[in-house]
């Protein structure tokens, strides 16, 4: 087994390489999926999560009010780590189960936006790196996602640096171009994985 741990900042198009990794044969365990399954209604994350900050986290459907959520724990470091503290765990095991349910020669690749932030590659055979100059991926956020500007810069800003990426990638996927270059990258880095 090969483990991967593919990160890259936001609007670089690391959710694009993912796809193509998983279509080439990779075991992909997206934390960001996990996340989002953890803290589904019925489940002890969602009542822990609730147990921190209270009923008005939740929609009238009694969903994770995600946004009314970020607005509480992105303006304070210390509700930002009580919910890390309760979701990161879940995540953590709920990604070991996905990789030990993968065959012994499979490439599992472990897609964690934050893997440079919090420390992650030295869990890793190999970490890859999706790269972007940051005006391409503001122009991505805007003109792709929708965003304001203002909001897309400071979503960039709370992310490791370009330089901060670069540092701990074993291998570099630059994303700088348009989507057809991105293609054979992504099959030259596959094929480096699987040792071809």
């Amino acid at each position: 087994m090969v483990k991967v741990g593919l990160t890259g900042g936001i609007g670089a198009g690391k959710s694009e390489v993912s796809r193509l990794l998983a279509s080439y044969g990779a075991v992909v365990v997206d934390a960001d999926k996990i996340a989002r399954e953890v803290v589904e209604p019925g489940t002890p994350g969602l009542a822990a999560v609730v147990a921190e900050f209270g009923e008005g986290v939740l929609t009238p459907e009694g969903t994770l009010d995600r946004p009314k959520l970020g607005g509480i724990v992105f303006n304070d470091p210390e509700k930002l780590k009580a919910l890390n503290a309760i979701v990161h765990p879940l995540v953590g095991a709920r990604s070991a189960e996905l990789e030990a349910s993968a065959g012994p020669d499979a490439v599992v690749v472990h897609d964690v936006p934050l893997l440079t932030e919090n420390g992650l590659a030295p869990l890793y055979d190999t970490v890859v790196v999706v790269d972007a100059a940051p005006q391409t991926q503001l122009d991505r956020l805007v003109r792709l996602r929708g965003m304001a500007a203002d909001e897309a810069k400071s979503r960039m800003a709370a992310q490791a640096t370009r330089e901060q990426r670069l540092t701990i990638a074993d291998l570099v996927i630059d994303n700088d171009g348009p989507l057809e270059a991105l293609e054979p990258q992504v099959r030259a880095v596959w094929e480096r994985l699987r040792g071809v």
